[in-house]
């Protein structure tokens, strides 16, 4: 009897017994680089921008964690702009194995091909060109900010949905106004919308002064239409375009309706309750890098979580697996795509002040997960890494 009473402690003891310690170092690691003047400075880049939304990220993890043993670390390297941003990677993954990569694609590439990213686990919360998921992708780099093309299909079934399907488009004169405008026209190809006529945004003086002038005039040639695109990803000069082009039209793209990872307007799903731990940390509104980088530290604390381990393999196995779901606060369980590792999630669509639609629309289905009929499907992509 006394025997009995003694094992049946030791079972007792053993489930309660606190799990093994686990520690789990994340690095934010930023390029820092200088941006180019504008022409209206309403809205400055935050200099935490992606950072803010790691750190509210860290609390969640480590609110959790706490009850798991687990303790959750945030460090971070940013390097200033013209310094050796691979140098600096490979000092910091001497001593971190997971990673937040804040840069231009081509600096990406930099960190993961480095011989001490091999065994690392790295995420891409700031580019979204498309090489890094296509002929570029490497098998050790994860993707939570949307694919340019991402956002413009999201775009573009919003419109097809309202039959909204004759347009014309203003680009600007940098690179990123260039890619965003060739997903732009990518994406009303795929969805059966015409761009009618394409003009290069060619200002450079103080249009503060002279909107009333100048739009009308530069918008009076284009054909008739029922949406006027533009692609100003440095947020320079679409601002100008709402309510003062010749005709009156709705503007979509870099202003206007836009297609976007995250933005202030959202409200359901828990949206809310982010949106204010977020606004009391960084003392303003959460944008889509901030929630790239939210939710890429969200996945790793999912995954450590889930599987007890801080090895990079052992996360990446989950996270890429069927097992791995992450509610996002946007309405669907958030998965990554098992051909180039990026996180599949909706797209809000929205104006200053509400949101017009989540992406995908309901008339757009797709054979697997209605979230791949945004951005590079698996026949579409020329990457091969994660098939290795």
């Amino acid at each position: 009897m006394r025997t009995a009473s003694l094992w049946a402690m030791f079972m007792v003891a053993c489930a309660v017994a606190p799990a093994p310690a686990l520690e789990v170092p994340v690095l934010y690691l930023r390029q820092e680089v200088d941006r180019p003047p504008v022409l209206s400075n309403l809205d400055p880049v935050p200099e935490n921008l992606g950072l803010a939304g790691a750190e509210v990220a860290l609390k969640d993890a480590q609110t959790t964690g706490k009850f798991l043993g687990q303790t959750f670390r945030l460090d971070v390297v940013s390097v200033p702009p013209g310094d050796d941003f691979p140098a600096a990677a490979a000092a910091a993954l001497a001593t971190h194995r997971l990673v937040l990569i804040d840069a231009p694609a081509e600096a990406q590439l930099a960190v993961a091909d480095l011989p001490g990213a091999r065994d690392a686990l790295l995420f891409n919360v700031s580019s979204g060109a498309a090489r890094l998921r296509s002929g570029d992708c490497r098998a050790n780099l994860l993707h939570t900010l949307p694919e340019d093309q991402a956002r413009s299909d999201a775009l573009m079934q919003v419109l097809q949905t309202r039959q909204w399907t004759e347009l014309v488009m203003v680009v600007g004169p940098r690179p990123a106004d260039q890619v965003f405008a060739a997903a732009l026209e990518t994406s009303a190809a795929k969805f059966g919308l015409r761009i009618a006529a394409r003009k290069d945004w060619t200002f450079d003086t103080d249009l503060r002064d002279s909107t009333l002038e100048e739009i009308p005039r530069f918008t009076q040639d284009f054909p008739d239409h029922q949406v006027l695109l533009v692609a100003d990803e440095t947020d320079d000069f679409g601002r100008y375009l709402p309510d003062n082009a010749w005709l009156p039209r709705p503007v979509a793209g870099s202003d206007g309706m836009m297609p976007v990872a995250w933005a202030p307007v959202l409200e359901s799903w828990g949206a809310v309750q982010l949106q204010n731990r977020f606004e009391d940390h960084a003392n303003r509104p959460m944008r889509s890098q901030d929630y790239a980088a939210w939710v890429a530290l969200r996945a790793i604390g999912e995954a450590a979580t889930r599987t007890g381990s801080a090895d990079p393999a052992t996360l990446r196995a989950y996270l890429l697996g069927p097992a791995f779901e992450l509610d996002g606060l946007k309405g669907r369980g958030l998965t990554f795509r098992g051909w180039n590792g990026q996180l599949r999630q909706p797209i809000p669509v929205v104006n200053a002040r509400a949101l017009i639609g989540m992406a995908p629309m309901p008339a757009f289905l797709h054979q697997r997960n209605e979230m791949d009929s945004l951005g590079l499907d698996e026949p579409e992509s020329a990457c091969t890494a994660f098939k290795e």
